[in-house]
């Protein structure tokens, strides 16, 4: 009798720390040439240093998937509290995503999706009942991702300032959680 097993269910996560920072401007600019070279224009490689992601790490949460506790890293997402710069001021009611990476060369089918996940439970976990996130209002292919997902677009920023110093439209989408 032949078991299949679920590459997903051998993922760990956990928590970033400063030893990690390297590993998510490794992955960052790993995704930013995988993007450019499908001429999928969200991401440049270079764009976000070791800075970008030490300040994360005071302001909110750096997370990272491995196979395995002490495996390869498989992907990873920054999640924040607040978003002003796309959002406005909100009230505490929910988490943001953003830079949900995978490693191609790693990652099994489907891990984007179940990091996603994970990043949701976490939102709930702290009580929030939103997540949400945004993307190049120009990137078609990432919002059709995150609408099989089960977010919906709730507006639109004609110029969100962000990485980089640069200003760009994004689309912003977000999904109500439940309680498993």
């Amino acid at each position: 009798m032949s078991h299949t097993i679920d590459p997903l269910a051998a993922l760990s996560f956990r928590r970033a720390d400063a030893g990690d920072v390297t590993e998510f401007v490794r992955l960052r600019d790993a995704a930013a040439r995988w993007q450019r070279a499908r001429g999928i224009q969200q991401w440049r490689p270079g764009e976000l240093g070791p800075e970008h992601f030490r300040t994360r790490l005071r302001e909110g949460e750096l997370w990272l998937a491995t196979l395995g506790p002490t495996g390869p890293t498989v992907g990873a997402w920054e999640l924040w509290w607040e978003d002003a710069a796309a959002w406005g001021e909100q009230p505490p009611v929910a988490g943001y995503v953003h830079r949900l990476v995978v490693d191609r060369q790693t990652a099994p089918p489907g891990a984007g999706r179940h990091l996603l996940a994970v990043a949701e439970r976490r939102v709930l976990a702290h009580g929030r009942a939103l997540c949400r996130l945004d993307c190049l209002a120009n990137n078609d292919r990432l919002r059709a991702y995150y609408e099989d997902a089960g977010y919906a677009v709730v507006g639109e920023r004609a110029a969100k300032n962000g990485d980089g110093g640069r200003s760009y439209g994004v689309t912003l989408l977000e999904k109500r959680l439940t309680a498993p």
